[in-house]
């Protein structure tokens, strides 16, 4: 089996939540799984009361720090070949803020050498040479949104999708080696018929407070993907515990009281277990009798 695979994500913690049991199945099956990661997730909150000089108003140290949760997140799954793109601290977190929809947006004013405010080429062209040198068959990253609107998942999802066709071209930037053309790029998504499942057991069982202001038989925020337009998914309940556990290691992110857990002990492991794609390029594999591929490499040879 000669199947490899690139993740493109943002900070620190994005990648489990979206796609860990996706990454710890595929790596137990063999499959060689690279995760670039474009910033340290320095203004990230910190959940951990022992840790808030961390912060970037205080010490500014969150983002080393996070490198090292990264590490352990990433042992938990198996996956031995993960990389800051450009080098690690090369991009800052740019942070974010809501605005008067509740929707996250860039902030009004970014640091200096932040991702959101690198320029595409430059970034890009970084990406390029990783997508060279590992060669995927499949690709995976954030959709045009970055799911709900951060501004780094944003550029991560264009540094990507310009990054690939880049790739591509024979006479494009030779030194940085042969080109290669990704066959499937995937953009991870949330099930919105699970989502609802979910929210409904979690009241159900009393929870009010998680997720909070998301009603199961309301409108769902943008993050969610009606079934109709997803294009495959991952089944991986096997893996999901060691999903958890890589969430557990993003310790000043991720509370263990928090509504990802909450969602966990109402509905079962696998909720986080089972994962789902849009095809973004490529032709769609043999699929489901729900019409989803079960294979991210289906109809690949």
């Amino acid at each position: 089996m000669d199947q490899r695979m690139l993740l493109v994500h943002a900070h620190p913690d994005d990648e489990t939540i979206g796609q860990g049991a996706t990454m710890a199945k595929y790596v137990a099956r063999g499959t060689q799984v690279t995760l670039v990661t474009c910033t340290l997730g320095e203004e990230g909150e910190v959940l951990v009361p022992s840790l808030e000089h961390l912060a970037a108003d205080k010490t500014d140290a969150l983002g080393e720090h996070r490198v090292t949760e990264l590490a352990n997140a990433m042992k938990e799954l198996g996956v031995t070949d993960h990389r800051f793109l450009g080098g690690a601290g090369h991009y800052r977190d740019s942070g974010m803020m809501w605005d008067e929809q509740r929707r996250a947006v860039a902030r009004a004013e970014t640091k200096e050498g932040t991702f959101w405010r690198a320029d595409l080429l430059e970034a890009s062209d970084l990406l390029v040479d990783i997508i060279r040198e590992v060669r995927p068959q499949v690709l995976v990253t954030y959709d045009q949104y970055g799911n709900y609107g951060h501004p780094d998942h944003i550029q991560a999802h264009r540094v990507a999708t310009y990054a690939t066709a880049l790739a591509a071209v024979t006479s494009y930037r030779p030194e940085l080696g042969p080109a290669w053309d990704i066959a499937k790029v995937y953009w991870g998504a949330m099930s919105m018929n699970r989502m609802r499942e979910g929210l409904r057991a979690l009241r159900a069982a009393g929870d009010t407070t998680s997720f909070e202001g998301m009603d199961p038989e309301g409108e769902m925020p943008p993050f969610m993907v009606p079934d109709d337009q997803l294009s495959a998914v991952v089944e991986a309940d096997e893996f999901a515990e060691a999903k958890m556990r890589a969430m557990k290691a993003h310790a000043t992110q991720i509370s263990v009281d928090g509504p990802f857990f909450a969602l966990s002990n109402n509905i079962g492991n696998q909720v986080w277990g089972t994962e789902f794609y849009r095809l973004a390029k490529g032709v769609q594999g043999p699929t489901n009798e729900a019409g989803l591929e079960t294979d991210l490499f289906a109809g690949l040879d």
